[in-house]
């Protein structure tokens, strides 16, 4: 079933926040076989917003809403559809009662912005909404269907997993079955990779699709079958898998859509090991990767952000002879980090990262772009240099990529 997801919010369009929504709706309804086929973000516009739903319920059978159902005067997205669905508002009991629960558990009082969240459009139905106060509004019209949902993010994703889904598996027969496989990649840019699999893309069945999902210094590659049966779908998303792990060998990282600093967590966990990271050029992106696994805290126990030099000596032991004749960004002093912070740390391995980031500081010998990186396990540390580029952005980005892929591979 094609669906089109709608956010809005002025907020998203200038910039000031951040639309995860879709991603997460999008992601979560492949997985559950419905292809997302368009993205819309319009402002707090009464006709954009109109504009937007007409466009919408013209090329797609289901149309997500999320924004816009607030209390405060910025929040039209209840009133809009009324209009476009030519019908008014009542006050709902219901809704109410909801709210009112909500309010009694965190010991708040009811305000009459608040109460005005329990007025519903009458041509819909309404779905409770448990995890806060607006209710969402399912509409149908000509066999499509259009669902307003709170832009709170949590509230969206339990409100998704626990009605909406649900909801549009029972009430549309899939007449295609979608199955992904993902792997991620490790050892190429974008160009070469799609350079590599030329003739692996060319001789696909037009029922698999391949996409290229690149991040600083790893590709996540996916694999789509779309097919009448499900096990059709089976068979031609591991055939191609298979021909495509005899193509790429051991640049494959995990045939799993898992992130590095997940499989590090799972190896860690196995292991019974610790991890502490020691970060000058990359700041504690390293660590931020780490602990943004759940569950982190049993093997992570810390990171020093060494971007001074005396942070280095004082605290991980760096020797300042060295320090002064190799310069910060070099061997010697990556791996004395590395080497230091399973002291420091009491931790069972450790990466460090050295480097310049940009866009200044860079010299003839150590142009900017250029990071040493250092991972150690017990008595065995590996270090590497490389010459990244000139964003510092993206030097930091793929700094912390690189290091992750060294302790993994270290670790395996």
């Amino acid at each position: 079933m094609n669906v089109e997801i709608i956010t809005i919010g002025d907020e998203l369009l200038i910039g000031q926040v951040i639309d995860t929504n879709s991603a997460w709706i999008g992601q979560t309804l492949g997985n559950e076989g419905f292809r997302v086929v368009w993205r819309t973000t319009v402002g707090d516009n009464e006709q954009d917003m109109l504009d937007a739903f007409d466009a919408a319920i013209k090329r797609a059978q289901i149309v997500l809403v999320t924004g816009g159902i607030g209390p405060t005067k910025d929040d039209i997205t209840k009133q809009t559809l009324c209009k476009y669905f030519q019908t008014k508002m009542r006050f709902s009991q219901e809704v109410y009662d909801n709210i009112e629960t909500l309010f009694s558990k965190s010991g708040k009082v009811m305000n009459e912005l608040t109460r005005n969240q329990a007025l519903v459009p009458v041509d819909c139905t309404v779905i409770q909404n448990k995890a806060g106060t607006a209710p969402v509004t399912w509409f149908e019209r000509d066999g499509k269907i259009l669902v307003s949902m709170p832009g709170v993010p949590y509230e969206m994703k339990w409100i998704m997993s626990n009605e909406i889904i649900p909801r549009l598996k029972r009430q549309f027969l899939q007449d295609v079955y979608i199955k992904h496989h993902t792997c991620w990649v490790k050892g190429y840019t974008e160009s070469m990779l799609a350079i590599k699999l030329t003739q692996f893309e060319e001789e696909l069945p037009d029922s698999i699709k391949l996409a290229y999902l690149p991040q600083p210094g790893i590709i996540r590659l996916r694999l789509s079958a779309y097919c009448e049966s499900e096990s059709q779908a089976l068979h031609h998303i591991t055939d191609q898998g298979v021909k495509l792990r005899e193509l790429l060998g051991e640049s494959i990282i995990v045939e799993e859509d898992k992130p590095v600093q997940e499989l590090i967590g799972e190896l860690l966990k196995n292991k019974s090991l610790t991890l502490g990271t020691a970060e000058s050029c990359t700041g504690g992106r390293i660590a931020s990767l780490i602990t943004s696994m759940p569950g982190s805290s049993d093997y992570f126990v810390g990171s020093v952000v060494c971007y001074a030099n005396h942070v280095k000596e004082q605290m991980l032991g760096v020797q300042k002879d060295v320090l002064e004749r190799e310069g910060a960004v070099s061997k010697e002093v990556v791996e004395q980090m590395a080497l230091g912070t399973l002291n420091a740390l009491e931790c069972d391995c450790s990466v460090a990262t050295s480097g310049i980031a940009g866009p200044g500081g860079g010299t003839t010998e150590k142009p900017v772009g250029t990071v040493w990186i250092a991972a150690a396990y017990k008595d065995k540390v590996r270090s590497e240099v490389f010459h990244f580029g000139t964003n510092r952005e993206q030097n930091m980005l793929r700094a912390s990529n690189m290091a992750l892929l060294m302790l993994l591979d270290l670790l395996q």
